[in-house]
């Protein structure tokens, strides 16, 4: 049977109501749920899609250190967001959070509708290396 960790709750993680976890450690493998920008209260915060990526992103590496992981363990991340025409500052904002020789592998596409009306929503796998 694997060792399961549920993260629920943790410093800097959006206390909010929604019925999931942040993340979910699985042996060497962290699974993050999506990530939005919502404050610590859990109340969503409407700005631009850089200033929306930033908190989203915030709240990303938030539930991945309460894993007990690093931003360098992060091996995959999926970013949906709402408007194609937000690609250039969605890659700005990737590029300048994952130098160009660490960079994950990664997904991007357009989104219908985020909850909350949100612009951007950030998941991913983060993996400890065990050598």
């Amino acid at each position: 049977m694997s060792a399961k960790k549920y993260i629920t709750k943790g410093e800097g993680l959006p206390n909010w109501s929604n019925p999931i976890s942040h993340a979910v450690v699985v042996n060497n493998m962290c699974f993050v749920s999506g990530q939005l920008s919502v404050n610590k209260e859990g109340a969503y915060v409407a700005g631009t899609i850089e200033e929306e990526g930033k908190l989203a992103f915030a709240n990303f590496f938030a539930a991945i250190k309460n894993a007990g992981f690093e931003k360098e363990d992060i091996v995959f991340i999926d970013i949906a967001f709402n408007d194609l025409k937000d690609l250039a500052p969605i890659n700005q904002l990737y590029m300048a959070l994952f130098p160009e020789n660490k960079r994950p592998a990664r997904t991007i596409y357009q989104a219908a509708a985020l909850p909350f009306g949100g612009k951007v929503k950030i998941t991913g796998t983060a993996v400890k290396d065990l050598h």
